[in-house]
């Protein structure tokens, strides 16, 4: 196979201007977001020195977001897409600004404020990347499913690796309150790449039926679909057994011997291997029986999160977890693919909002049940069976899903 044909595919960014627009205020939010996460935890730190109240700051931003992926997908096929986009990063300028205010506040911030802007945030936020997710085939077609995938599958990673970093350099030179309002100023600015894009309206009736029946035929094709059912399936097998970065800090200390240095590594690791499938994801978009290669990728999920388990090196540990991001990316482009392909149009919300609650749902399940086996069988122990859990998932769905194994990457 020729060099250039493993390269990441930019045909989406050179077809579509649309698909430019979005791509951009997708690449601009993620780094607005990046400076927000870490701008937050640390005032509320600094606030209350209390992790338990920074960890709840983020229990109720993942409990909001549940609840807007419940509501997201039903409003993304009634309403205009590009108007949800826009109300989500809206709010993401209002929020962070209010955030910026309330830091400035005499004599001290108030806590509550940002226990309500937290929550309002992952509501709306949810929404908006929900209708987000859902106007991409309109913008790129079927044929260019998978290379639009891995272009936001790549915004995500190059979002994750550099926009912390970036944050808490601007913070340690400025404060926290100019990293609220670089946050703000970076999501207006998406925002008004946005407004640019046509109306985007999803086709079909939902708008006219009742909320019950709308809510019972997006459940009705989820299940019933031969593709759409086991590509879920298979995501929440993946979060749920084979997300071990809970489990690096005991592993870190008590198997490898490390220190805070390690397990940055070891946290930066996935993201480095995910970066790589992303950056040779050429291939993506012209495979054939797509679905059974998403299967092959959870199943690497799986064999890596127990080789980890079973490293007693840093290096094997880091390789372990970099094959863990390759195949975590693999999956989730063409995996993205397949769902936008295989599902209609006016189903394409509430279909893509059921992704999104399975990921939600799944990881935080995930992380309490590796969590509940370390404390059992230690932290070793548990990856080993959380990835022999997930590569056993996996045969089980492939074996009683056939229809995994047609499909290519756009369906086809």
């Amino acid at each position: 196979m020729q060099l250039a044909r493993l390269v990441i595919d930019l045909g989406p960014l050179r077809a579509g201007g649309a698909f430019r627009i979005l791509f951009a205020a997708r690449l601009i939010s993620l780094f607005g977001g990046g400076f927000r996460m870490v701008a937050l935890p640390l005032q509320v730190y600094a606030m209350t020195q209390s992790s338990f109240l920074v960890a709840s700051v983020g229990i109720v931003n993942g409990v909001a977001s549940f609840a807007g992926t419940l509501i997201g997908g039903l409003l993304a096929d009634r309403l205009d897409r590009r108007r949800l986009v826009l109300a989500g990063l809206g709010t993401e300028a209002a929020v962070v600004a209010l955030f910026a205010v309330n830091t400035y506040l005499p004599p001290e911030p108030v806590l509550g404020l940002i226990y309500v802007g937290a929550a309002v945030n992952g509501v709306v936020g949810t929404i908006g990347l929900i209708a987000q997710q859902s106007v991409v085939p309109a913008l790129v077609g079927r044929d260019r499913l998978a290379a639009a995938g891995a272009l936001f599958a790549l915004t995500a990673q190059l979002g994750a690796m550099a926009a912390p970093a970036l944050g808490g350099a601007l913070i340690s030179a400025w404060g926290v309150g100019i990293g609220y309002v670089s946050t703000s100023v970076i999501a207006a600015v998406a925002m008004a790449a946005v407004w640019f894009l046509p109306l985007l309206r999803p086709t079909g009736d939902a708008r006219l039926q009742p909320v019950l029946a709308a809510v019972g035929e997006g459940l009705r094709f989820v299940a019933g679909d031969a593709m759409v059912r086991p590509l879920l399936l298979l995501g929440f097998v993946q979060v749920l057994f084979a997300t071990p970065m809970v489990l690096v800090p005991e592993f870190t200390d008590r198997v490898l011997g490390g220190d805070a240095a390690l397990a940055g590594l070891l946290y930066t690791a996935p993201a480095a291997g995910a970066l790589l499938a992303s950056l040779t994801s050429g291939w993506t978009g012209r495979v054939r029986g797509g679905g059974a290669i998403v299967t092959g990728a959870v199943a690497l999920c799986g064999v890596s999160v127990a080789a980890l388990g079973a490293s007693s090196s840093a290096v094997a540990a880091i390789t372990a977890l970099m094959l863990l991001g390759f195949g975590q990316a693999v999956e989730e482009i063409l995996r993205y693919a397949l769902l936008q392909a295989h599902t209609p149009d006016a189903l394409r919300g509430r279909v893509n909002s059921a992704w999104l609650a399975q990921a939600t749902v799944g990881g935080s399940l995930g992380a309490t049940v590796l969590g509940l086996l370390a404390a059992l069988a230690g932290p070793a122990a548990a990856l080993v069976a959380g990835g022999a859990l997930c590569v056993g998932g996996v045969a089980a769905i492939a074996a009683a899903c056939p229809g995994l194994r047609r499909g290519g990457a756009g369906g086809g």
